[in-house]
């Protein structure tokens, strides 16, 4: 009687930004190979790749579970693995000189919840189903800094260090004392980075900035993925509603304006003529 028993077992490689690399397997054992060990045990498993002939997206699932050796809750809310590389090979555990690679790609959107995650898996073909080319509008695509916008936030008077005062709303309201140098909605649309405490390195966008009383109070888009504690020093980044004007006189970086302001409006589009007077493109004089 011939042996059934199968000796393949998935390995996966995965590499963050940070220049870390882990290593995973669903074999009973840890396997070694390309200078690499995969740790056994990790529960990661993927459902079944999607794989097709010329340049469709390949994409799927990753399934694992959240342990302290591995993948943790902290480091992926952290974001430390958006857009991580990946590697899956099948492997011939017995002899893992005999493998071939099942997939390349990065992780896109990951959920946790009960001690598990979910990641989605793109193919090296996924940035080819996005836009491309210059979009024509009133609204600047460029992020404040970047290399478009060349806006130097090093300038006085566009970023601050304060401590947090107090938490409001399960973390998406941060109280600050009052910051009298800076104009009332000055970091609306800003951006926000925890310096210290259990938040450090958390950053998040500010989506209004309120002045009651005496204090200023940050509402978020959304709560830190770990909560600070009063006291903890966060730095703020002025904000910008990508409108011209506030390119011009806020910031003083007109020449820069990646967008179009003086274009027509969708209103434009659904001008009509006019049914008094005289509309016969002459002069009205």
């Amino acid at each position: 009687m011939s042996d059934q028993t199968t000796t393949l077992a998935r390995a996966w490689a995965l590499a963050t930004f940070e220049g870390s690399v882990l290593g995973f397997t669903d074999h009973d054992r840890d396997l070694a190979f390309d200078g690499m060990v995969f740790a056994a045990q990790s529960g990661m498993t993927a459902r079944a790749l999607a794989q097709s002939t010329g340049l469709a997206v390949d994409n799927t699932e990753a399934l694992g579970a959240l342990s302290a050796a591995g993948l943790t809750e902290e480091d992926i809310m952290a974001g430390r693995y958006d857009g991580a590389t990946l590697t899956i090979w099948e492997v011939n555990w017995a002899n893992p000189t005999q493998r071939k690679v099942l997939f390349r790609g990065s992780l896109g959107e990951i959920t946790r919840s009960d001690g598990a995650f979910r990641a989605e898996l793109r193919g090296l073909s996924e940035p080819l189903s996005r836009g491309a080319g210059k979009v024509f509008g009133a609204i600047c695509p460029a992020v404040l800094g970047d290399g478009d916008c060349r806006f130097d936030l090093a300038t006085p008077g566009f970023r601050v260090q304060a401590p947090l005062r107090g938490l409001e709303e399960d973390g998406a309201v941060l109280a600050l004392d009052a910051l009298d140098d800076f104009a009332p909605g000055w970091f609306a649309q800003g951006r926000l980075r925890f310096l210290d405490g259990a938040a450090q390195g958390v950053a998040g966008f500010i989506r209004r900035d309120e002045t009651p009383g005496t204090g200023r109070r940050l509402v978020l888009w959304q709560a830190p993925s770990r909560l600070p504690a009063p006291g903890d020093v966060l730095e703020l980044e002025a904000g910008c509603d990508k409108r011209f004007d506030t390119c011009r006189f806020k910031f003083d970086n007109a020449a820069n304006f990646q967008a179009f302001p003086h274009i027509p409006g969708e209103d434009w589009l659904l001008a009509v003529p006019r049914g008094d007077g005289r509309d016969d493109g002459g002069s009205r004089q």
